[in-house]
Formats: C-alpha cells, sequence, structure tokens
C-alpha cells in the first residue's frame, strides 16, 4: 500500500504584512492578523511575488460598484450613440436627404391633422341632425337612437380631438429629430472630410 503525501502547494513562500504598530508580521501560513489587511507573498528568492490589497470596507465597495454602473452606463450610451450615428450616415446621402424626408413627414402628419378636423366637421354635422330630432322630443324622453347618436358623436368629436394633439406633439417631435439628425449629420460629415 503506497502512501501518498500531498507536497506544500506553496513551498517557501512567506506571507508578511504590518500589523497595527507597524511592525512586519510573516508566516509560512498567512498570519491571523493578516487577513483583513493588505499583505505581501515573498517567493524562495526573497523577492515580493505578489501584492494583495486590504478588502474593501463597504463603503470602497458600494463606491466601486456605483463607479462601475457609471462606467456601464458610458459605455452603452457610447456605443447606442455609434449605432445611431452609423444609421444616420446609412439613412441619408446629404443634408437635403434629410430635409426631403422631413418635409415629407411634417406633409403627411398635417393632412392627418387636416383629415381629423374634417372628420370632426362630418360629426358634428350628423350630431346637428340628432339634435334636430332631440328638439322635438324637448319635453318626453329621448329615443334610444337619438341618445345613442349624440353619445356617440360627442365621443367621435374626443378621438379626433385626442388625435390632433396626438399629431401636433408629432410634429414638434419630427422638428426637433430633424434639427438633431441635420446637426448630428452635419458634424459627422465634417470630420470625415
Amino acid at each position: 500500500m503506497a502512501l501518498l503525501l500531498a507536497a506544500p502547494a506553496e513551498a517557501g513562500r512567506l506571507y508578511c504584512c504590518a500589523d497595527d504598530q507597524g511592525k512586519q508580521v510573516c508566516g509560512d501560513l498567512l498570519p491571523p492578523v493578516c487577513r483583513d489587511r493588505a499583505y505581501r507573498e515573498i517567493g524562495n528568492s526573497g523577492q515580493t511575488v505578489r501584492r494583495v490589497d486590504a478588502p474593501l470596507t463597504a463603503e470602497q465597495t458600494a463606491q466601486r460598484e456605483t463607479e462601475a454602473a457609471r462606467r456601464k452606463e458610458q459605455e452603452a450610451a457610447l456605443k447606442e450613440q455609434q449605432r445611431k450615428d452609423r444609421a444616420l450616415l446609412a439613412t441619408y446621402g446629404n443634408e437635403k436627404d434629410i430635409e426631403t424626408v422631413y418635409n415629407r413627414s411634417v406633409q403627411e402628419t398635417v393632412q392627418a391633422i387636416k383629415a381629423a378636423e374634417d372628420k370632426i366637421a362630418d360629426i358634428r354635422k350628423r350630431r346637428k341632425t340628432f339634435e334636430n330630432e332631440a328638439e322635438f322630443y324637448k319635453k318626453r324622453t329621448l329615443p334610444v337612437e337619438v341618445e345613442k347618436g349624440l353619445r356617440d358623436a360627442d365621443t367621435e368629436v374626443k378621438t379626433q380631438e385626442s388625435l390632433i394633439g396626438v399629431k401636433k406633439k408629432d410634429l414638434e417631435s419630427l422638428r426637433a429629430r430633424y434639427e438633431d439628425d441635420l446637426r448630428r449629420y452635419s458634424e459627422l460629415t465634417k470630420r470625415s472630410r
């Protein structure tokens, strides 16, 4: 029966650190006083092989994590900007293309607003017929179809007015995006010249 003896993995190494009084404490195993401090590993030749920093405090750990999260956010923002820049350059051949797309988008949005306004005018005409019918029933209960017609017309008008509000906000967004795209495209193309 053969007996296997394990050779020490760190044969000949010393671990040293300074204690509370600044005195060097060394041992072939990490001295207990060194566990919460920075220490050095010294090899057979007497040279420092490795330095190990002291464990971080909770505050230092939190600070490092915050810094790492901030760096990660910055890297993500940079990658996103690079992606947008590539897309901008791939989409437009020149500044005139940006203006053409902007004008087309504005025209489509203005047409959608006009269509909604026209629809409101039609709904109000239809509602007027129900109002005229309701005049006839002033002192009596309105028929269900008249009451429903008035209510539906009011709902449709509100829906169309809401759509107009959305489209007007879209116009503002289009203008801001156009200005941003034009400015950024100009910056990118001037850099590459």
